[in-house]
């Protein structure tokens, strides 16, 4: 909050008003005053004077008003005398220079700046020229990290995840509605994706084991440019989506690590059963049971080898061999074989989005 918007009010009020007004901070030291000497003078108040629920109370020579957030007042307002005019005075100052300061973070705030590009609310030629009225570095390395909560309770996860980002000139958390949080962090030169990955991982664990708020976190990739965060926006939506058929037992899921899974989820649905269709040409997917297809999960898991899958599962070598002739039979594909495997693999994941999204004709 820039003070020489409070300035401007308080001295245009000095003609009106024939006391002594002003602002003081958090640190309690005048910011605004109709007397320019006393600026950066302390007020010998404390952070217990200003728990009365909003209310003025008088102090010294003076009677103060605080404003801002209704728990945390940012500022007070001062006024000389302690009689019911000048809680009137104070009561006036503190509405106007409320509805200022709303208006103040409004336009120029950088966090409701970010919010509307990564949402796509600002016309991409206006981007650069709000980054610079704003003096927004736009030319960092970003990556934005979306947090969705699985299990809601009575903690504020936006709150808890502003506390362990608390740098808000380079790191942005934003409320993008009742699930979902968007951490925009900015990124030192050499970061890679296991590091992002790691810092995912920090946060899932902080809000699981400290305020037991389930939580999955869709990982963008890095961008430089202001204009380029809601491409990572959108690259973490869709692997939290991805995930959410493909990985569902994972609570971290990279978009620069979704393979295959990424192209499957954007083909029509319709594409995806022709290919379903073309691969069980002699049967369907669903004449699998839940033992076969455990055991292929498991040969996938053990790099297609007979021998380890077996020993993994406690079955003799022909037993599997059985399974997998079973499935050759069925498909065609011999799963012992490297690009058969593939294909198997491919439409195991189709059969799987199909599930999460069937076919609308």
């Amino acid at each position: 909050m820039s003070n020489r918007v409070f300035q401007g009010v308080v001295h245009q009020m000095r003609d009106a008003i024939d006391r002594t007004v002003g602002v003081i901070d958090e640190t309690f030291a005048v910011i605004a005053c109709s007397e320019l000497g006393l600026i950066g003078e302390p007020h010998d108040i404390s952070a217990a004077d200003l728990n009365t629920g909003g209310n003025a109370f008088v102090k010294g020579n003076f009677t103060y008003k605080p404003f801002g957030a209704p728990a945390n007042p940012e500022y007070v307002i001062f006024v000389e005398g302690t009689d019911e005019q000048a809680a009137k005075y104070a009561a006036m100052l503190a509405i106007a220079l409320s509805n200022i300061k709303q208006y103040y973070d409004e336009k120029y705030d950088r966090s409701n700046f970010v919010k509307n590009v990564i949402l796509d609310n600002i016309l991409a030629g206006d981007i650069y020229l709000k980054a610079r009225e704003l003096r927004f570095n736009g030319d960092a390395t970003r990556a934005v990290l979306l947090i969705r909560m699985v299990t809601r309770n009575d903690v504020s996860v936006y709150d808890v995840i502003q506390n362990l980002f608390p740098d808000r000139q380079k790191d942005f958390v934003i409320n993008v509605n009742e699930t979902n949080i968007a951490l925009v962090k900015e990124l030192k030169p050499g970061i890679e994706t296991k590091d992002l990955e790691k810092l995912a991982r920090s946060i899932v664990d902080t809000l699981s084991s400290e305020f037991y708020t389930h939580t999955v976190v869709g990982i963008g990739t890095a961008v430089e440019g202001i204009k380029e965060l809601a491409r990572s926006f959108k690259e973490a939506q869709i692997a939290l989506e991805v995930g959410k058929v493909f990985d569902t037992e994972k609570t971290i899921v990279s978009y620069d690590n979704l393979g295959i899974a990424r192209l499957i989820y954007q083909l029509p649905t319709t594409m995806c059963e022709t290919f379903l269709k073309e691969v069980f040409k002699r049967g369907s997917i669903e004449s699998l049971d839940q033992e076969t297809l455990f055991t292929i999960q498991r040969f996938f898991e053990n790099n297609l080898n007979v021998s380890e899958t077996s020993r993994k599962l406690f079955v003799h070598r022909n037993t599997l061999v059985y399974r997998l002739e079973k499935i050759r039979k069925m498909t065609g594909l011999d799963l012992r074989e490297f690009d058969h495997a593939i294909v198997f693999k491919i439409a195991l994941m189709v059969k799987k989005y199909l599930t999460a999204n069937p076919v609308k004709y």
